[in-house]
Order: C-alpha cells, then structure tokens, then sequence
C-alpha cells in the first residue's frame, strides 16, 4: 500500500520539483503536528492565512453551525444570504464611508482580477499601472499585474495596457495620467521582503491618483486584518483607497476573497453588461460565516493592539552578526541574510527543529516571519531561541 507521501507525489499537481513533503495531522493556535504528534510553531500562517491561529473555536463553531443550516445556495448576488449580509455590514462598520459594498471571492487572486475589470469599466480607460517586484496572484490577469519577468516569461503573451512604477518611489508617480484607469498597489509589499512605503510617498500617490482621475487599488491581501498592528495597512498612511482587496487571513482558515468599494463605483457592474462579473462560489455561506467570526474575534480579542510590541519583541531577540536587518511592521516581517543558500539552510534547519518559515518570491535571501496575532511573547521567544540556535549552526 503506498504512503500519503507516495500518493502525494504521484497524484497532487505538484509546484516545484522538491516539496517540503511535511505531513500534518492536525493544527490548533500556532501549532502544527505531525503523525508523532510533535508540535511545530507555525511563523508564517499558511502564508497570512491564519491571522487567530489553526482550528480557534469561534471559527469552528461559526462553521460547523453555518454547514449545518445551508451551504451552497446560488451564484454570488441574487438571494439574500445572512452569511454575506452581516459579513459585508460588520466590514462597512470597521471601513472608511467610502468603501460601504463589498464583493465577495473565492480568494486574492480572484479580488484582482475582479477589480481590475471595475477600475476599466468605471472609468473607461485601459491602461492599469503596477509595481516591480509586486505580488498579486498568479491567475491570468494577477500575473500580468507581477512585477518579477521571472514568473511571467514563460506565460507571454499576458494582458496588454499594464505598465510598472519602482515602489516608493516619487518621481515614478509621474507616469500616472488621464489615460491610468487604476494604480494596483500594495500597502505594504509582501513578496518582495516586507518592503514598507514611506508615509510621503503614499500621501503623494494618493494625492496624483486624486488630480487624473485614477482608481487607487490597495492590495491588503497579506497585510490586512491586523497583521501590520492596524486593522488594516491603510491606516499607517492618512489615506483611503478607491477598492480595497482583501483576503487570506479574514477567513480564519476558510477560502474567501473581497474586494470592496463604494456603491457607485460598484453599481457598473449591474448593466451594460447585465451580470457585469460573476462568481459560482464567491461569498460561500459557510466561508462568510468564518470570515465574520475571524472579525469578531479580532475585534472582541483587541489581538491588533498587541501586534506592534509582539512585532517590536522578534526585532529585539534576533540579533545575530549573519543577521542583516529586519524590516517591516507589527507580525509581518523579513529577516535578511548575505544570501539564498544561507536563508535555505536556516530555514531547513529551523524546520527540522520544529519552526516552521519560508522565504519570499521575490526576495529570496529573507526569512519570513508572519505568525499568527495570538502567539504569546513566550512562544516569541521560544521561536526565536530556535531560529539564533539554527543560525549559529549554519553560520557559526
């Protein structure tokens, strides 16, 4: 009889030629256990999914009652579904007044690609402009967006009209015109090693978004939801985007995506074409149901008002010489060393030791570092006792 491994291999589509092939058998708070039942810390979320940590008991709850009542009903937008009612009123209430109607996805990438098909149809314009070393997915239309030739060229020819801007960078915003339909841009950039925008930079780009007319799309797919110690990135800045994309981590574990503007923008949608976009399982009941308890215990927990001093804790505990810096904000950051073999071989040690990071897309020599918001500071230093062991055996 062949292994959950063997049959891993030779039936999952696999993504790169050497997987983890980690096996987990279950996962509660921050931790993730294997068939031994040996506990490793989870410092990256499942990649910022896991904002309240694996399996918390409002999420499960709120799931088992919502799979018990209806799940799957009809496509996105013709019945009234309490789920995606209170999910999207409960939103509203913690958003600025302008982004009050929400659309819900199956997931980020699905967030991008039905806002970049708003920002076109509401300002009839095509050109749609993007950053280097930007990630927004890697659908069709989430590629185009990425800012990285490495994980395009072998996908050309994508979609026309896109251009790209170097992030944070003030004369770049220059290239914004009448002709810009939407600037795609995230809060704070995730694949490229947690790269935080100066505060200026976002205000003037704001601002020239203001005088051509253009759309601002705040990607918050990563960084929302409490992670950088606001509930959302935006708040770091003074400013409001034109449609907000959220995802990942406001599902507690469950698949669901948003993207959010206000009415009048998302009225074009209704006509010319009726049925402007259209998803099968966007706002899943039992993924809505999820996603309202996520924000409920975000809120009741105040588990954002912990997130900068626990952040501000891995900063003051990993000091090594093989360290460069650590950038980033609250529980999103990027540990910088000399090199890709160096990151790899930390990380794998650090796994083997029961830590489990990884390494960013388009920064390779980082560590990512992205636990869930309900790690206590004891099991901060605990990961971090594990990570300077790691380091001194790798780099001596």
């Amino acid at each position: 009889m062949l292994t959950q491994r063997q049959l891993f291999l030779k039936h999952n589509a696999q993504t790169s030629p050497n997987p983890l092939l980690l096996a987990f058998t279950r996962a509660k708070g921050i931790y993730m256990y294997d068939k031994d039942d040996k506990p490793y810390i989870d410092l990256i979320s499942g990649i910022g999914v896991s904002n309240v940590g694996h399996c918390h008991p409002n999420i499960v709850e709120a799931v088992q009652l919502q799979a018990q009542t209806y799940m799957h009903l009809m496509v996105y937008g013709e019945y009234v579904q309490s789920p995606q009612v209170n999910f999207a009123k409960a939103l509203a209430e913690v958003l600025p007044d302008n982004l009050t109607c929400t659309y819900f996805v199956n997931s980020g990438a699905e967030a991008v690609e039905g806002a970049m098909k708003l920002a076109k149809r509401y300002t009839g314009r095509a050109e749609i402009i993007s950053c280097k070393n930007s990630y927004h997915g890697s659908t069709h239309g989430g590629l185009s967006l990425m800012g990285n030739e490495t994980f395009k060229q072998a996908y050309r020819p994508l979609l026309p009209g896109i251009s790209f801007i170097q992030f944070n960078d003030l004369p770049d915003l220059e290239k914004i015109t009448i002709q810009t339909a939407a600037v795609f841009i995230e809060t704070i950039q995730g694949e490229a090693g947690i790269v935080v925008p100066e505060k200026e930079y976002m205000q003037q780009l704001r601002k020239k978004c203001n005088e051509t007319g253009t759309l601002l799309v705040l990607d918050e797919i990563q960084c929302g939801f409490g992670r950088t110690g606001k509930l959302f990135g935006f708040e770091h800045f003074g400013i409001v985007p034109d449609i907000l994309l959220l995802a990942k981590g406001i599902g507690g574990g469950m698949p669901i995506g948003a993207f959010i503007s206000s009415s009048e923008i998302m009225s074009v949608f209704t006509d010319n074409p009726v049925l402007g976009h259209l998803t099968t399982f966007g706002g899943h009941p039992v993924s809505c149901a999820a996603g309202l308890a996520t924000l409920q215990t975000i809120l009741q927990g105040q588990l954002v008002s912990d997130v900068e001093s626990k952040g501000q804790l891995f900063k003051d505990l990993l000091k090594h010489p093989a360290i460069l810096e650590i950038r980033g904000k609250g529980l999103m950051l990027a540990v910088a060393f000399n090199s890709y073999e160096t990151n790899k071989k930390i990380i794998d040690a650090c796994i083997e030791d029961g830590v489990v990071t990884d390494w960013f897309l388009h920064c390779d020599n980082a560590m990512r570092i992205a636990p869930p918001l309900i790690i206590t500071r004891e099991e901060i230093k605990t990961a971090c006792e594990i990570i300077l062991r790691n380091i001194e055996k790798i780099c001596g």
